[in-house]
């Protein structure tokens, strides 16, 4: 039977991983006055030009004088990693102006500037620096390959005279600094599969309560875990009715009861969808050891069909230890 699970658009699939951003310019060169758009080809050149011109400025205060990196600096400040880019370097960085956060849903951006999530903000940053100066020169030589920064690879691929890093374009070269080389890109890279499954959904923007209910029932660490899981992850929209029904349950006294009911969500192994399709018509066991019906009506898989049925509304979004599928309603346990 062919899965065709209903297309639901969650901030996500926006955020995380894309390798289809918009398209723009290579190798935009910053001069201060003026633009020039220079091929590939021209890397070289365009890094030898700018490299004669006198930098002062380091990596962070050349971002500031720019005026469209006032996101990043905030979030730089934020991490405690100010330091570290005006620090000897030398670095490159891959700079998202303040329209390439703007991309990102409210939501994301407003968890990223929470003391909690200041880890996940030190790693998210870390994908856009790289140790050494890497000029554009260098960055044309590795199409089909991966660049390294300080939180792990990201891929590089060259289309025509175009320049992805991590799925996003390269609007701009080798603006220099004193300590290093920047290079304007036009969304952030957050690439799928690198962040844990908690991370993985406070990077997807609709599951605040989730989280909020996460660390409620004590239960972060346990799912921040190298261990394989699977989370039935209910939506913000799906948690509504269980909070107006339930308006303390966020609350200490409910710990146990919440931790229990979180854990009859997740699986101690990865279950993909189409594992998940091979499984209708049978249960699986959850952390809790209470058991999920797993069924297929039409291009719907659901969960304990009935009165009580949930419906998985996006499937097989990757972690680091796992994966998520989102589902419409929070289940309830059997008795």
């Amino acid at each position: 039977m062919k899965f065709a699970p209903k297309t639901v658009v969650l901030a996500l699939t926006l955020a995380v991983g894309s390798a289809s951003m918009l398209g723009c310019s290579y190798g935009t060169k910053s001069t201060g006055t003026q633009t020039t758009n220079p091929t590939v080809s021209d890397a070289a050149t365009t890094a030898s030009d700018a490299a004669t011109t006198a930098v002062k400025k380091d990596i962070v205060d050349t971002a500031i004088a720019a005026g469209s990196f006032k996101t990043l600096a905030a979030l730089l400040k934020a991490a405690d990693f100010v330091d570290t880019l005006k620090g000897a370097g030398p670095f490159t960085v891959l700079a998202p102006t303040d329209a390439a956060f703007e991309k990102l849903p409210l939501a994301v951006r407003e968890n990223l500037t929470r003391p909690e999530n200041k880890s996940l903000l030190q790693q998210i940053l870390k994908f856009h620096v790289m140790v050494g100066k890497v000029e554009a020169s260098t960055v044309a030589t590795l199409n089909g390959k991966n660049a390294t920064t300080l939180s792990g690879d990201v891929p590089v691929v060259i289309q025509g005279n175009k320049i992805k890093v991590g799925g996003a374009n390269v609007a701009a070269t080798d603006v220099q600094a004193s300590n290093g080389v920047i290079h304007v890109i036009d969304s952030v890279i957050v690439p799928a599969g690198a962040f844990d499954t908690v991370n993985t959904a406070i990077l997807n923007g609709s599951f605040q309560t989730l989280i909020a209910a996460v660390r409620a029932s004590g239960l972060e660490f346990a799912l921040k875990a190298t261990n394989p899981s699977t989370v039935f992850a209910p939506t913000d929209e799906a948690f509504a009715p269980v909070l107006a029904a339930n308006p303390g349950i966020l609350k200490p006294e409910s710990k146990d009861a919440l931790a229990s009911l979180l854990k009859y969500h997740v699986l101690g192994v990865k279950v993909d969808a189409a594992a998940a399709i091979s499984a209708a018509g049978t249960s699986v066991t959850t952390l809790q050891g209470g058991k999920i019906a797993v069924s297929v009506a039409g291009s719907k898989l659901t969960l304990n069909a009935g009165f009580q049925q949930a419906t998985v509304i996006v499937t097989d979004v990757k972690a680091k230890n796992g994966v998520i599928h989102a589902i419409d309603k929070v289940l309830t346990i059997p008795k």
